[in-house]
């Protein structure tokens, strides 16, 4: 046996090991290399499912039958497998009796040319104990075909697929767990899609930037490691990290939440250094002068849920250090000092700042940055993602008509045009702002041009920096070519909406050079 050949792949399955590319995305690389090493074919990973009780085809390096097709434990050679945690080699396919061949499709000749090959993947091993060997449970199968071989070849095969199989237990395991958070969000939501904010308060995901960003979100709903959210103020990090906890297993919690943004900050919502420690990490009664009695912190409040810390770059190095001790060790010690209490906590943390800079200035710790980072999700401002500006305005607009008690039904042709030229360097947070503003000057069911701030414009003027007529005639536009625009280039139509005579919207049309074809 020449095992070179097989401790290469393992070296670029273990290299390539990681959420980086989500746990489907790598699973498929994976069966894509055996395939392209070996030779292998149609390797196909199989997973139970616990809400269902059957056997799922999850990942596949070929063109299935139908994603649809299941297996009962027991049934064929996939189903005895995973009922006996022991693996199995079909020689040769044609005439076996057990193998059913349900998942793809083979000639007659592949059938009398190709061996069968299929190992059970069992649960991550939490712990191990010299001496005693831990019961395991199956919750997949890795199979594939291969060649007709003399019998020691298939069986080096088969213990190369068993290492396999033990190295991707813990991407099998998350993806069992997401079979049944899949299932528990489909009868919560209705089988409604995670597009603009159901669990989030406002996330929209249109651009490709940002459906990526929320598709790693959704990965790391399914992880228990630490997450680390980076993007300029505004992006919406503190959505997205909701968005993670409503989407893992400690969603039956409440989201806590630390901002560091208050550390040092003026205003009754500031802390002080010290009041950030105890915030975070509690203290015992008599730590200082008006401890009167021993408080829990965010860190032991989070215990079974999430703690969302936001801008940890504005941390002080003496916080970090704490907070990395707790991270470490699982565990937190109060103010005052005591025995540490040991906490269940989920991670998510963000940064505006360039962390890579703060660590080579010694202002961040470089631990504590190697431990946060291992799932990092980069959210792109808003000038980098136009498809989302719009839809993000409507749902602001609805919220903040909500807030002031009016009704806006929509948005103006125009005015849509100014918030797209808009670079946003305040990002989500400065659009929300502006749709309050307008809101709030708008008597209108539409929204227009004229009730948006005149820092959008793109020219810089203010509309009472124009002359009189040409203020006039700006508006007059805006409203013609709101009109056309929703009555589809009827100018009839048009006529009506606004209230005026045919004759008149026609001349304004050859006035103004407006084409009503282009909105048809």
């Amino acid at each position: 046996m020449n095992p070179v050949p097989y401790m290469e792949t393992l070296r670029r399955i273990a290299a390539d090991m990681g959420p980086q590319r989500g746990f489907q995305a790598s699973l498929k690389a994976l069966l894509a290399l055996l395939a392209e090493r070996h030779g292998f074919l149609r390797p196909h990973l199989v997973i139970f499912d616990p809400e269902t009780r059957t056997l799922r085809l999850c990942v596949a390096g070929g063109a299935p039958r139908s994603e649809q097709v299941v297996y009962e434990p027991g049934m064929g050679v996939t189903g005895q497998v995973f009922v006996t945690g022991k693996p199995v080699i079909v020689e040769c396919l044609k005439g076996h009796p057990v193998f059913l061949s349900k998942f793809f499709v083979r000639t007659e000749e592949e059938l009398s040319s190709l061996a069968f090959l299929s190992v059970p993947v069992l649960a991550p091993q939490a712990g191990w104990e010299a001496g005693r060997e831990q019961a395991r449970k199956v919750i997949g199968v890795l199979s594939l075909d291969t060649p007709c071989a003399p019998r020691e070849v298939l069986e080096q095969h088969r213990c190369f697929l068993e290492v396999v199989a033990g190295m991707i237990a813990a991407q099998a395991a998350y993806l069992q767990d997401d079979m049944a958070r899949q299932q528990r969000l489909a009868e919560r939501r209705g089988e409604r899609p995670h597009v603009a904010g159901n669990l989030d308060g406002g996330i929209v995901a249109v651009s490709p930037p940002m459906c990526e960003a929320l598709q790693r979100a959704t990965y790391a709903g399914h992880g228990h490691g630490p997450v680390l959210l980076r993007g300029e103020p505004g992006t919406g990090k503190a959505r997205v990290a909701a968005f993670i906890h409503a989407a893992s297993m400690r969603n039956e919690l409440p989201l806590v939440r630390f901002y560091g943004s208050r550390l040092n900050a003026s205003g009754p919502d500031g802390l002080s250094e010290e009041q950030a420690e105890r915030e975070l990490f509690g203290y015992r009664k008599g730590a200082f002068p008006g401890a009167v009695q021993t408080r829990k912190g965010l860190f032991e409040l989070a215990n079974c849920s999430t703690l969302f810390v936001k801008d940890i770059d504005r941390l002080s190095l003496s916080l970090q250090s704490r907070l990395l001790h707790v991270l470490q060790d699982q565990a937190v010690t109060r103010v005052g000092g005591g025995q540490p209490v040991s906490v269940d906590v989920r991670f998510i943390c963000s940064a505006s700042a360039d962390l890579e800079a703060l660590v080579a200035s010694g202002e961040f710790l470089e631990d504590l940055y190697n431990r946060i980072s291992v799932f990092p999700i980069l959210l792109a401002p808003l000038r980098e993602r136009p498809e989302d500006i719009l839809p993000l305005a409507e749902l602001f607009l609805k919220a903040a008509a909500e807030a002031a008690g009016r009704v806006v039904e929509r948005i103006s042709t125009p005015a849509q045009e100014m918030l797209m030229r808009y670079p946003w360097p305040g990002n989500g947070n400065e659009l929300a702002r502006c749709m309050e503003q307008a809101v709030q000057g708008c008597d209108d069911l539409v929204l227009r041009a004229a009730h948006l701030p005149a820092s959008l414009r793109h020219d810089g003027e203010s509309r009472s920096a124009l002359p009189f007529n040409d203020a006039v005639a700006r508006f007059e536009q805006e409203l013609l070519v709101d009109a056309l625009q929703h009555a589809r280039g009827n100018m009839l139509q048009a006529a009506r909406d606004l209230q005026v005579s045919y004759r008149i919207v026609n001349y304004k049309v050859k006035k103004y050079n407006i084409d009503p074809r282009s909105f048809a």
